[in-house]
Formats: structure tokens, C-alpha cells, sequence
């Protein structure tokens, strides 16, 4: 995803913002230190890419819309894009604000198969239809729930995650069923 962006949006400069705290997730997530560690072995190298560890800084749930105010505050005139997969933007209504999104940023969707149907793409109304773009992305043949899945039996994963981070997995013993 972050290639195709970085190809087709003509961007100064793209964050990578991992989650800190999920509001929206049931499981618990890998600690913040790891992920943040990860996205930098994934990203750090890229040309145009930083990853931002505003969001694990924060206190409390991680709200996306106030992520979005943050960086409309650092840079006021910058043009801002939010990356997401297909399967999040059929869930955009039950966010945070979720309306007021498309007010903010252009919202990027990769499109993804959705095996379960499980609903349509955010409706944004016709004012702001202008703020959502499709991102042609190589659908993955695989889920970060079955990569995760994957490591916990103990297969290897190295075909399906860039090798340092597959390395950090193994070496951290994350994703391990006890």
C-alpha cells in the first residue's frame, strides 16, 4: 500500500502512524515498542517515508480524527491523504467522527476482497465524494490475523513479511501461543 501511494499520489512525504491505544480492537494489541520497531524496520529505509510515533505518545484511546487535527496543526497547508484498506472503510461510519474524516484528509481506499460482504464502502454524501480515491494496490493473498495465526503454530512467515520483521517476530517470540 505504501508503494502504490507513494507512486500514484505524488507525495512529499508519507508517516507511518501505528496505532497506540485501539479503541476498536477486541484482542489485545502487541506492545507499543514493538510495533513501533517494526514499522521502522519495514519503512526506515524508504525514500519519502517516517514513521510517527504520535499516536503511541498519547494517552488514552487512538482516535483517528484526532490524529488528523494533529497533523492539519503541524501542517496547516499541507494536503493530507489517509491510507486504508477496503475492510476499514466499510467500517468508517463507526468511527470517531467518522463523518468528519473526508473534511480533513482524502481518503485512500486499497482495495481489498471482502470474502463476507460484510457491507458497503462508505457513503460520504455527495459534497464530499471528491475526498475518496481507490488506490490500485496487488491485493494480499494473506491477513495480518493469519500471519499472526501463522507465527503462533510456529510456520514460517518469511515469504509473507519483509525479512528484518520477520526476524524481530522470531527473535521477540511475538504473536507466540502460550
Amino acid at each position: 500500500m505504501v508503494s502504490a501511494a507513494l507512486q500514484h499520489l505524488s507525495l512529499d512525504r508519507l508517516l507511518v502512524i501505528p496505532t497506540g491505544q485501539a479503541w476498536h480492537k477486541a484482542r489485545p494489541l502487541t506492545a507499543a515498542h514493538h510495533r513501533l520497531a517494526m514499522a521502522r524496520l519495514c519503512f526506515g529505509d524508504l525514500p519519502q517515508v517516517q514513521v510517527d510515533s504520535l499516536e503511541i505518545e498519547r494517552v488514552g484511546p487512538s482516535y483517528t480524527i484526532d490524529t488528523l487535527r494533529i497533523l492539519k496543526d503541524r501542517w496547516p497547508e499541507a494536503q493530507l491523504f489517509l491510507l486504508m484498506g477496503e475492510d476499514q472503510a466499510r467500517a468508517l461510519n463507526q468511527w470517531r467522527d467518522g463523518q468528519q474524516i473526508p473534511q480533513f484528509a482524502t481518503i485512500c481506499v486499497a482495495e481489498r476482497e471482502d470474502p463476507t460482504g460484510s457491507g458497503d464502502l462508505f457513503e460520504s454524501g455527495k459534497p464530499l465524494d471528491e475526498r475518496f480515491l481507490r488506490l490500485p494496490v496487488a491485493p494480499m493473498a494473506v491477513s495480518a490475523t493469519e500471519i499472526r495465526a501463522l507465527v503462533g503454530t510456529h510456520q514460517n512467515v518469511d515469504p509473507l513479511v519483509f525479512e528484518p520483521v520477520a526476524r524481530y517476530i522470531e527473535h521477540h517470540h511475538l504473536y507466540q501461543t502460550h
